[in-house]
Order: structure tokens, then sequence, then C-alpha cells
């Protein structure tokens, strides 16, 4: 048998280049759970793999994706039988391991989430890593004691696929969203997600050295880093907490000092999706079937095909992409 690919190749001179191959069975590497991949999704590190960029990928050729969602072929695990519909996101699948940007996938059975029958495994790849970062942020931000009676919760980023996300979790949960972005075209997408405010880039992006601002926000999805974090912490009440998810204005903070958690008890909470335990994936997978609303997230999507892919990672490491970007790897 075999599967369709988009196949990653580095040639002797360094040359990375992106193409789709049909590709035997026998190259898939070894699992104990062989999935038929419907769907995909782009992310950031998609861009990043797909050129050859960041040190994510070792060995080639490579298939990327991170994330995928389909339907069960075969298993060697009890837990799975084929048929069942499943989704994984993380684990270093689409980096060290063959990832869904393929027809066909096989992999541990430990990485593998059973999909609540609530969603779509197109729906599914909509969410992505992007909007499970985004719930488990929201879940981190709720057992710090931030609730919408606190006040106005900031997202930075937020036109990208974890802000997007975060954004219609955050609206559907009764919080007041204030959402961040540089592109003032997104701003009518953003309100028509659930946000009240639209926040420039511009007032967060600049360094200063105070060490607090005028208390503003109760909470925080930062997917930005840098500089931006270091404002947002400065600006957070009291016993306020963020919830750090991406570093694209960098992973340095420079311009910050403890002083907002020890004068303001606030919190910085880091969020890991890639290496998360199961017990709190499937937690997370539930809790977006019932908090996420549907007709937000499909006004989010657009669906591409695997032959689009070398165009959409070089346009996602440009900062060009609103929103989530389904792909439709049998298309």
């Amino acid at each position: 048998m075999t599967f369709q690919a988009l196949l990653v190749e580095k040639a002797g001179d360094g040359a990375v280049t992106a193409s789709i191959q049909e590709l035997d069975d026998s190259r898939l590497p070894d699992g104990d759970v062989t999935v038929a991949v419907e769907y995909s999704t782009l992310n950031y590190k998609d861009g990043l793999c797909i050129n050859g960029k960041g040190g994510l990928v070792r060995t080639f050729p490579h298939v990327p994706g991170v994330d995928f969602a389909g339907t069960v072929e075969t298993s060697d695990d009890p837990r799975y039988r084929p048929g069942d519909r499943v989704v994984l996101t993380g684990w270093r699948v689409g980096e060290v391991w063959w990832g869904g940007y393929a027809t066909r996938a096989r992999v541990k059975a430990d990485w593998l989430v059973p999909l609540p029958d609530a969603l779509s495994t197109r729906q599914a790849m909509a969410i992505g890593t992007a909007g499970l970062t985004s719930m488990l942020s929201v879940i981190a931000l709720e057992k710090a004691g931030v609730s919408p009676l606190k006040g106005e919760v900031l997202v930075t980023g937020a036109a990208g696929g974890v802000g997007s996300v975060g954004v219609a979790l955050l609206a559907r949960l009764g919080y007041s969203v204030a959402a961040v972005t540089g592109r003032p075209e997104t701003a009518g997408y953003l309100k028509s997600l659930g946000a009240e405010t639209i926040v420039e880039r511009a007032e967060l992006a600049e360094a200063n050295s105070k060490p607090l601002e005028s208390e503003r926000w109760a909470g925080a999805i930062d997917a930005v880093g840098g500089d931006m974090l270091a404002r947002v912490l400065k600006q957070m009440k009291y016993d306020g907490a963020v919830a750090a998810v991406g570093l694209a204005a960098g992973a340095g903070v420079p311009s910050f000092t403890v002083i907002p958690f020890l004068l303001r008890g606030v919190s910085l909470l880091g969020i890991d999706s890639v290496m998360r335990p199961y017990d709190e994936r499937v937690e997370a997978w539930n809790r977006i079937a019932t908090d996420l609303p549907m007709d937000m997230l499909e006004a989010m999507v657009v669906e591409r095909r695997l032959s689009d892919l070398p165009e959409l990672a070089n346009q996602i490491l440009d900062g060009k992409v609103k929103g989530r970007v389904v792909i439709d790897v049998n298309a």
C-alpha cells in the first residue's frame, strides 16, 4: 500500500525542498497505531519545519505536520480499534517524528486522544494545537482565580491561531475581552469573535523602564513575549494572572522586573501543550467541545490542500496568516 505525503528533503548543499510524493507504507515509522489522516492544520512550527528552519527537523527526508485528526486503521493497543476517531497534537510529531501532512500516519498510542463525539475531524483541526493551547490557558487562568467578575482579560497576537480561539473561548465564557493586534484590518474579525476592545499593538510594543503601570487587566493570554509581555505584566491588576504561550517578539523580557509579582501578587503561568499529560488533554478537548462556539470557529477557518503548504509555510513565518488554516490531506 502507498500513501501521499508532503516530503521535505535536504540536498547536499543544504538546500531544503518540499514536494508531494507517493510513498510506500514501509516508510512509515514504527508505532502502535496506524491512522488514516483526514485533516491536518498549519502552525508556526510547521512553517519552520517545511523550510528547514529553527533546527526542529534533524533527520531528512521528513514529513511535517504537528497535528492531525483521522480514523484508526490498525492498532496494536487495546485502547484503540479500527474505526475509532482520534486526534493528535504535540509529542514532537511533525518535528522528530513523521507527522500529519500525509494521508496515513503511524504513531504511539499514548500520543493519541479519542475525539469527543461532538467534534468532527475537520473541527478538531480547525482547533488543533492552537486551540488546545488556548483552552489550556483558559483552564490555567480559571485555576489561578481569574473570573469574568474581576475585569477585562487581554489576548495578545489576537488575530493568530492561539489568539483567535482564545478570544472566542473567553467571550463565550462571559469574559470581557480586549484583543491586541497590529493589523487594523482584523478589528472586525476580532469583534465578530467576541472581542469588546481592540488594542493597537503599538500601545504595548514599546519597552519602558517603569516597574509598574496603572492596573488594567484581570488576566491575559500572551502569545507574543518580549517587551509586550513585560508591559502586560506591569499593567495587571492585583492578584491577576498571565498565561504565557508564545514568543513571537522574542524569548527575552529585558524591560521587566519582579515588582509585579512582589507588590501585586501577579502570576505568570507557563503553558506547554507538547508534553501535556493524557488526562489534561482529555479534559481540555472535552471543554473545547462544550465551550467553543462552533459557528465562530468556522468563521476563523480557511481550508487548503497539501500542495498549498510550501506557500502557506512562508506566509505564517511572515505573520500573514489570519485565524486557522485546515489542511484537507485527501484533496
